[in-house]
């Protein structure tokens, strides 16, 4: 009786790590008047984000054009790994390498899709909060970060 009631304390001990250890997603898409040629034109630069997200001061491009180094206007750094690029699908892969945000085991995809005679632009990520921080207070800080440069880069023609 008494290896039942471990074994059942144990399932549920790893059910519930399980659990918490599962990865939070976010995404945004943005929609732009802008062709998709347009807008890939400027996604497609991989340090081109300096351009045109509204937290990036200057970006920086070493390692063969494969690690971007991200100043942000408020202060902090990001450096991100290009993992995929895709030309013809107009889109591209990355991690976080190292960054003062509350998330790690960061992958994202940023992607322009044609939509008639504009496009969308879709950022789509998964992660794990950092130890201290929630799953919701990690998703909130993506999620806005999706939502200001997807939504800066719509709007620019």
């Amino acid at each position: 009786m008494n290896k039942i009631v471990v074994f059942a304390a144990g399932s549920a001990a790893l059910i519930f790590s399980c659990v918490s250890a599962a990865a939070v997603e976010s995404s945004y898409t943005a929609n732009s008047t802008a062709s998709a040629d347009v807008v890939w034109g400027k996604v497609g630069d991989f340090c081109g984000i300096a351009n045109w997200h509204p937290a990036v001061a200057k970006c920086e491009l070493s390692h063969g054009k494969k690690i971007r180094t991200l100043s942000l206007k408020g202060g902090g750094t990001i450096v991100e790994r290009l993992l995929k690029w895709d030309a013809k699908g107009m889109s591209y892969s990355y991690t976080i390498v190292s960054s003062p945000l509350p998330v790690s085991h960061y992958f994202s995809t940023i992607k322009v899709v044609p939509n008639g005679s504009g496009s969308e632009v879709v950022w789509t990520g998964k992660y794990k909060a950092k130890k201290g921080t929630s799953d919701a207070d990690a998703q909130k800080t993506i999620d806005g970060i999706y939502k200001a440069g997807a939504d800066a880069l719509a709007a620019q023609q």
